[in-house]
């Protein structure tokens, strides 16, 4: 069997994604010390998962609506008005899926014909790329910059339009490096989006996860509601990775392709973890604010960690990754990470997995105890100091 011929090109020349590598050589180590992987270490709390025991108990077990349960989809048009003052249909304007990642491809799926292009600011999460080229699509990707805390610049996103452009990707507040856009920002982006038909699908699953500022998102501002698509999710802002809750909310004709795509290929997101959702869009807010609080606890330590042992970083003020800059060892992205978690035993991602503008970068995650952030930055210091002497004899040889 000739493989090579039999299967689809697209899928063939995607790259698989430039983390697992390290994930990989981490699962060899058992004592290692990961800030490499993007998941909340809390627990979902005991009332979301009590509300998914009893879904359970009274054997609620059957296919929900393929659009999710009605009772859920009110709960997000109630926790969208409540927390970002944006008004949804419940009916004809959310639909739950399978996290968030379904959600994206969705809106790739359904707004792409052959040759279109998507605007993706890098560094991002690794999805968007990929996801675009499966579509048929071609990502363009706009190189974001340190000096600019990795915000998405009006005169980089008209440069990067084309007549062939048919979707901006807003991942914000961003993996890896945790800028945000605040409203101005977002304002300017408005600007040069407006006179075109350029759809926005803006990522907002760390849309609680924001520190010193609320959340605002494109679709808050005026003539942007009708071309913006959010997804969203509770992995993050819940700590319900594992049970795949995410939903998307927007223009009602363009959810309504949406649907049916989701209709064909899922059918319907778990109905357990639906009845989970329901519990948490209801009555989670104080588990957010909880948990925002310890993250920032934990961010405000990490950073002056790094900045105490000389480790440039811009102050991020989203998710819970910092993204310090590293060029300064005369390591690449990759070869940082790696010898540093073969000689350290800690686990970084190199900034070149987060596509191109990553490289000279690595992202820490601090969704980890404090106890294993401290012990990390002594090991940093110690990679550091080694590495210094290590350079200085090579030069003395």
């Amino acid at each position: 069997m000739n493989y090579d011929q039999i299967l689809c090109q697209r899928i063939q020349e995607v790259p698989p994604s430039g983390i697992r590598k390290f994930f990989d050589i981490l699962e060899e180590m058992k004592d290692a010390i990961s800030l490499g992987i993007g998941e909340p270490d809390f627990v979902t709390p005991w009332h979301i998962r009590d509300a998914g025991i009893y879904s359970l108990e009274k054997a609620r077990t059957k296919y929900t609506s393929n659009a999710g349960l009605a009772e859920l989809r009110r709960e997000i048009a109630s926790y969208m008005e409540r927390r970002f003052q944006l008004k949804y249909d419940f009916a004809s304007q959310i639909v739950v899926t399978v996290g968030g990642s379904e959600g994206i491809d969705l809106a790739l799926r359904c707004l792409i014909n052959p040759g279109d292009e998507v605007i993706v600011p890098v560094p991002s999460f690794v999805c968007y790329g990929p996801l675009t080229s499966m579509a048929g699509g071609t990502p363009v990707y706009v190189q974001t910059k340190n000096e600019n805390q990795f915000r998405l610049m009006p005169e980089e996103l008209k440069a990067a339009i084309t007549p062939r452009t048919k979707a901006l990707i807003l991942p914000y507040p961003c993996n890896p490096t945790g800028g945000i856009m605040a409203q101005e920002d977002l304002e300017a982006i408005a600007e040069v989006l407006r006179g075109t038909d350029i759809m926005v699908i803006s990522d907002e699953i760390y849309a609680e996860l924001t520190y010193g500022q609320h959340h605002i998102s494109m679709a808050n501002l005026p003539d942007m509601y009708e071309r913006t698509v959010i997804i969203n999710g509770m992995s993050k802002s819940h700590a319900m990775t594992g049970w795949r809750m995410g939903y998307l909310c927007g223009p009602a004709p363009v959810v309504k392709q949406m649907l049916k795509l989701h209709q064909f290929s899922i059918m319907s997101a778990p109905t357990t973890s639906q009845y989970a959702a329901v519990e948490a869009m209801r009555n989670g807010d104080r588990d957010i604010q909880k948990m925002r609080e310890e993250y920032d606890g934990r961010r405000r330590y990490l950073l002056e960690g790094l900045h105490r042992i000389g480790l440039p970083c811009f102050e991020p003020k989203g998710a819970f990754y910092v993204f310090p800059d590293i060029r300064g060892t005369g390591l690449s992205s990759d070869d940082f990470c790696e010898r540093f978690l073969r000689e350290e035993r800690v686990a970084v991602i190199p900034g070149s997995a987060f596509g191109p503008g990553g490289e000279g970068f690595v992202r820490a995650c601090y969704a980890a105890s404090m106890k294993d952030i401290a012990e990390a930055l002594t090991r940093l210091d110690n990679f550091l100091t080694n590495l210094k002497r290590k350079q200085s004899r090579e030069q003395a040889g």
